[in-house]
């Protein structure tokens, strides 16, 4: 098939968006002026175009979703300069490579009550006029140069006078022309390209001159490249106010994957027969379980999960194991809105235990009678398959009984695409080196209309699912998890439950289910309805539609031990860890800790048996106390 033509600017900050479409199979990348892309893609040269914000006026774009360049703050490449006060300028100098960039001196101009003449000039030139009551803005590379009395960045303007980001570029299509392969292509480029900003920033100074590690940090904190809702709150804030002041005209933003979506037609189901079949453990279907969330008095609700965990589990006992959560990188390059966690490649905070601390805390798991590490962390662009096969073996040459529950399924599609390994290959090397069962982390929720919104450099839903259903025909184990609470509706969590118990249904490879609300605390999302009541609600809900999944893990790690008490009597039958350590929930504020004796004395005070068990939920040692 015939390549999409991509036309794209060759700033620096647009690097990290196109080196990896440098020998795409897909896409062909076009290299052009700022102005030139534009005319490309409304001539019909290109079939997408790394464009300007202001050039979707021009025609009835579609917009790639999940990536943008933006700020949300400073972004040093985007300034008016002069030698007095912006508020004495009669006229100012326009860069022509942006028209974005006009608008936004226009309005922030124009929010200082300051209303020049504007004067479209090359970015040189004008500089070179921008004396007393002229002024001159100046975008792309050439600001990292500027010099002047005084300079007005317009990203720490724009977010000054909005508290919202400004999205500066992103990919435009024409329409019909992508598909959801060439977005996934383009995604997978912006996350080889964020993960060696630093390789790119060393590599612009050595070609332009400069300071390499100023650019690195002009990649990695002053420029964005996700679009997620706090960005597209900030990019239909810019619009508004520009169609407003009659600068641009008015607009509806389209996206590649915008379809007409046709309401499913719910069939008219009754609640009480919906909540008989769930206790029964018959199937429900998608109807019945959406009512059920939405309409379900919560009592009864809890009361039908119950029976189904009475009738599943009738011992009386609540199992739990000792764990050891290991985050072995901070270092990511999907900068997920909802994450507190992550650090970019080269930031201060950044790290990759080394053997000497990995050695303390597994000897100190095992000294509290731990028998596994949960090993998972950020997308280390530097990390490929060898890397991991090499700690799997050192791990279980040091502690060959220890469980080792590793990498999440986004992980381990990051480790394939890293190693340009296929999927089944790289997972078979890993399990040659010691992975024994994978833990379900990153599934968030598996319905794309919200993970591009929360995480759009993500893994698809499809792309999760997938290396969950390879690793289960390879004899792993693996958990299911969901996170909800980020904007999501009964639709897309119903969604989420019916996927994972079809392919629980074809191989039977899930231990267990655990679902927790998004913690909010020190990220860039705001929750939806995260209380104990939407917990007990989910949790329940999920108990009755996986009839197929044996085991639902309380989460008190998130909720606390009394909401985890109440949910052993809501479907629950084990209380999952005593989590010796967690890094990435607790980033967001959450604080719940516990030991093995303490886990048990809120089991039995639940009204349960306390039962260590190992991660295939096999009975095993004796309880603390």
């Amino acid at each position: 098939m015939p390549k999409l033509r991509a036309a794209a600017v060759s700033f620096l900050n647009a690097h990290p968006l196109t080196v990896g479409l440098e020998g795409s199979d897909r896409i062909e990348l076009v290299p052009a002026e700022p102005s030139r892309c534009a005319a490309m893609l409304e001539d019909g040269e290109v079939d997408l175009a790394l464009v300007s914000v202001a050039a979707l006026t021009k025609g009835e774009y579609e917009i790639v979703p999940g990536i943008a360049i933006g700020a949300d703050g400073p972004v040093q490449t985007v300034v008016l300069a002069g030698e007095q006060s912006p508020a004495i300028w009669d006229e100012v100098f326009l860069d022509t490579a942006s028209r974005t960039s006009h608008v936004l001196a226009k309005l922030v101009l124009d929010a200082m009550g300051v209303h020049p003449k504007f004067t479209p000039m090359h970015a040189d030139e004008g500089l070179a006029r921008a004396k007393g009551t002229k002024g001159a803005l100046v975008i792309g590379d050439r600001a990292f140069g500027v010099r002047a009395n005084h300079v007005l960045d317009l990203g720490r303007e724009w977010t000054h006078l909005t508290g919202l980001p400004m999205i500066f570029a992103l990919w435009a299509a024409r329409p019909g022309r992508v598909s959801p392969e060439d977005v996934q292509e383009l995604t997978r480029a912006a996350q080889h390209g964020l993960g060696v900003r630093t390789e790119l920033a060393q590599r612009f100074a050595a070609q332009k001159g400069g300071d390499p590690e100023r650019f690195r940090r002009y990649l990695t904190q002053r420029i964005r490249y996700g679009l997620g809702p706090h960005e597209l709150d900030g990019l239909e804030a810019f619009l508004g106010r520009a169609a407003e002041k009659g600068f641009l005209p008015p607009m509806k933003l389209r996206f590649v994957d915008d379809v007409v979506r046709t309401t499913r037609t719910r069939r008219l189901v009754s609640l009480d027969t919906a909540l008989q079949k769930g206790a029964d453990g018959e199937r429900l279907d998608a109807d019945e379980a959406e009512l059920l969330d939405e309409k379900a008095p919560l009592l009864e609700l809890g009361l039908a999960a119950d029976a189904r965990r009475r009738a599943l589990h009738p011992d009386g006992a609540v199992t739990y194991i000792v764990s050891r959560n290991v985050n072995y990188t901070n270092v990511c390059t999907t900068a997920c809105h909802f994450c507190a966690f992550y650090r970019p490649r080269g930031h201060k905070e950044a790290y990759v235990l080394d053997r000497d601390e990995l050695t303390r805390k597994i000897d100190e798991t095992v000294a509290l009678g731990g028998i596994e590490i949960l090993l998972q962390g950020g997308l280390h662009p530097d990390l490929g398959v060898e890397w991991y096969e090499d700690l799997f073996r050192w791990v279980k040459a040091r502690w060959p009984a220890i469980n080792l529950h590793a990498l999440s399924p986004e992980e381990i599609w990051h480790i394939a695409r890293t190693s340009e390994l296929p999927l089944d290959d790289t997972i078979a090397r890993l399990i040659a080196a010691g992975l024994d069962s994978i833990p379900g982390g990153g599934a968030e929720i598996l319905d794309d209309e919200v993970r591009r919104r929360i995480a759009p450099l993500k893994c698809s839903s499809d792309e999760w699912l997938s290396v969950m259903r390879a690793a289960h025909l390879k004899g792993l184990r693996s958990t299911a998890t969901m996170m909800f609470g980020v904007g999501e509706e009964p639709r897309h969590r119903v969604a989420h439950l019916v996927r994972l118990r079809e392919l629980q249904d074809e191989t039977r490879g899930f231990t267990a289910f655990i679902c927790w609300p998004f913690q909010s605390a020190n990220t860039r999302l705001t929750a939806s309805d995260t209380s104990a009541q939407a917990y007990l609600r989910v949790n329940a809900v999920s108990r009755l539609v996986l009839d197929n999944v044996p085991n639902l893990q309380a989460s008190w790690v998130t909720m606390g031990g009394g909401v985890a008490q109440a949910s052993l009597h809501m479907g629950c039958n084990d209380f999952g860890s005593v989590m010796i350590e967690e890094n990435v929930v607790s980033a967001a504020g959450t604080t719940f800790q516990m030991d093995a004796e303490e886990v048990e004395r809120h089991i039995r005070d639940a009204g349960f048996r306390p039962a260590r068990r190992n991660m295939r939920y096999e009975r095993v040692g004796d309880a603390a106390a």
